[in-house]
């Protein structure tokens, strides 16, 4: 067992070699993501076509969701397959399936060529990676954090941060694609070429995990014979407070991925204002994050969440209604920035919490469950959510409401967490 520490010791990777391997995954699963958000309405236009506008797009934001369905079934597989037989496995097994969901997708013919069998496909290809995305964040956060233990707080921050940096490049690809092509030829074929360069980032991603060792304290540690047996047996709780940390989180994300939905549908601005806003999102999530979590080092990381959960509760509400009575590119890009700053403070605390809530030999299982069950009701669900909320009651400052409930239960975790978060 000694040799087998002292081996992987050595093979110990550097900082960035490491963030680099672990990061592209996650980049790769959130700019997939992001862009099929984006680009919903053309989407819909593409697979789902109804003679109701507003029908093709909520049949769109559901397929968008109930491929989060999965994502916990990615996560009891995946978390149990990297707590079991190590982290680099995992890691390869992920990256795999989400470069072929991402293929069914940049070539799938539209319902004019196959018909039903276009949007089954689109759903099938949004559950393959879904199912993959469910086991991405809890092996590839464990082996960050355990790798560097010493650095976890900022060295986890990037896992959110290469989230940013993937809304950043499908914003860009937003923006420039309504600025170069006509509406007619990004419906025709323009939307797939953002899902296209997804692609090319995959079979990087995989020769670089393919050449990455095991952390040493996970290689030293005698593995659970049956990690989701301890996890649902004895730390159920700890499941339920990873799973309310992260719920603000993943809602505000999912929010800006509903951005340029609801500005062009609910707000009628233009698709490339829209675009812009989540472009400075994004910009904003990329830089500020690892900043905070630099921060994070030296202040705490419970100030840092604390501060940013009541200043999104007490300033949401105010921040729409005054971008919905005085509708500009200006307000909206504020709102969006200033929704962005705050979830960058919050979110680059939170995966270094959630590894220290779980032992090593629970911890991607664990990680992985409660993130995907945060993800899939809270986050997935949200543009769908906003969407009915907006139809039902008429107001365009649904969004708001949810938004602060969802923080309410992150407040109410963040209490019962104590210690753990200091």
């Amino acid at each position: 067992m000694s040799s087998l520490v002292h081996n992987s010791v050595i093979a110990k990777p550097s900082l960035h070699k490491t963030l680099f391997a672990t990061c592209i995954g996650n980049a790769l699963e959130w700019f997939d993501i992001a862009v099929y958000g984006f680009f919903a309405s053309y989407i819909a236009h593409a697979f789902f076509p109804t003679s109701d506008a507003s029908v093709s797009l909520l049949l769109t934001f559901g397929s968008f969701g109930i491929s989060f369905l999965i994502r916990p079934l990615g996560a009891v597989v995946l978390g149990n397959y990297a707590d079991r037989h190590g982290r680099k496995k995992a890691l390869l097994l992920s990256i795999n399936l989400m470069m072929l969901g991402g293929a069914m997708i940049t070539f799938m013919p539209g319902y004019a060529s196959i018909g039903l069998a276009a949007p089954l496909l689109i759903l099938l290809a949004r559950l393959i990676q879904g199912f993959s995305a469910g086991g991405e964040f809890g092996s590839s956060t464990a082996f960050l954090v355990e790798h560097f233990p010493e650095r976890k707080a900022f060295i986890a921050s990037w896992q959110f941060a290469t989230q940013g940096a993937s809304t950043l490049m499908a914003s860009a690809f937003g923006l420039g694609l309504t600025n170069i092509l006509t509406e007619a030829q990004i419906q025709d074929w323009g939307w797939r070429i953002p899902f296209a360069f997804g692609l090319l980032i995959g079979p990087l991603g995989w020769y670089i995990r393919r050449h990455i060792h095991e952390p040493a304290s996970f290689a030293g540690q005698e593995k659970h014979a049956a990690p989701l047996k301890a996890l649902f047996g004895r730390q159920k709780s700890l499941i339920l407070l990873a799973i309310g940390l992260m719920v603000i989180s993943t809602a505000v994300n999912y929010m800006l991925n509903y951005i340029p939905t609801y500005a062009t549908k609910t707000l009628h601005l233009p698709g490339s204002v829209a675009f812009s806003a989540t472009l400075v999102a994004g910009i904003i999530l990329t830089v500020v994050t690892p900043i905070m979590g630099l921060w994070a080092e030296r202040l705490g990381r419970l100030p840092l969440m604390w501060g940013s959960l009541l200043l999104l509760i007490v300033t949401i509400y105010p921040a729409f209604k005054a971008m919905v009575n005085h509708t500009t590119p200006a307000t909206l890009i504020l709102l969006v920035g200033w929704m962005a700053l705050l979830k960058s403070i919050y979110f680059s605390t939170v995966p270094s919490v959630m590894a220290d809530i779980f032992p090593v030999t629970t911890r991607a299982s664990g990680m992985a469950i409660s993130y995907n069950v945060a993800v899939t009701v809270f986050g997935g669900f949200a543009p769908l959510i906003c969407s009915m909320l907006i139809n039902t009651t008429g107001s365009s400052l649904a969004p708001s409401y949810y938004l602060m409930a969802v923080a309410l239960l992150s407040g109410l975790a963040l209490f019962r967490s104590g210690k753990r978060v200091a």
